[in-house]
């Protein structure tokens, strides 16, 4: 039912994401199929073979293929895969913590859009990212703004009365991102805001 509330998303339903404690908000999964004001944050760094965790539409898997990148978009969610496809990137449904063809030596991992929040558990995506990437290969993560909470809590989402199952998500704040990312075997090289945006490099 996740996945099939997300692909209804990318259609323009209107699905909400909501939290345990009754709060809602949209998921506006739309504004994932186009150009975003801050990606060449991200895309620029993107020189070597490049692994687009959480890839959903595809984006900035096409971009970087556009660019001559090689780069693998994975999800879990078969109709963002096929989107991508459909728009000429390379993308596999799998899960993160699975087996992901190039393991070990990836250049660069994105976790793009609050992606480092999978699994509701960031030091331990952390951990398997440095099973992906190649030894002094880099890891780009969208985080929150700092001074913003970072909590790991259960949410699901939500199309009027239906709902999925519940699922844990997470959320890193700029100003802790460098003690998470040491804790899970990285330095931070740069965190800075790109169109209001937050980016934390790890090598």
């Amino acid at each position: 039912m996740i996945g099939q509330l997300y692909a209804e998303s990318l259609t323009g339903a209107e699905i909400d994401i909501e939290y345990e404690d009754g709060r809602r908000e949209p998921l506006a999964a739309m504004r994932w199929l186009e150009p975003i004001d801050g990606d060449e944050a991200m895309l620029s760094r993107c020189t070597g073979p490049t692994l687009d965790v959480g890839s959903g539409p595809g984006r900035l898997t096409v971009a970087l293929a556009a660019r001559g990148v090689a780069v693998l978009g994975i999800d879990v969610t078969p109709h963002a895969v096929r989107l991508t496809l459909e728009a000429g990137g390379l993308a596999l449904c799998r899960d993160v913590f699975g087996r992901v063809p190039g393991s070990g030596r990836w250049a660069t991992a994105l976790l793009a859009d609050g992606n480092i929040g999978i699994g509701g558990d960031p030091a331990a995506l952390l951990r398997r990212m440095r099973e992906l990437v190649r030894p002094g290969g880099e890891v780009i993560a969208e985080v929150a703004a700092p001074g913003t909470p970072s909590v790991a809590e259960r949410v699901r989402l939500r199309h009027g009365e239906v709902t999925g199952s519940w699922f844990r998500w997470g959320r890193v704040s700029a100003s802790d991102a460098p003690t998470l990312a040491r804790e899970s075997g990285f330095t931070i090289t740069d965190c800075h805001q790109r169109a209001g945006r937050w980016f934390a490099f790890l090598r």
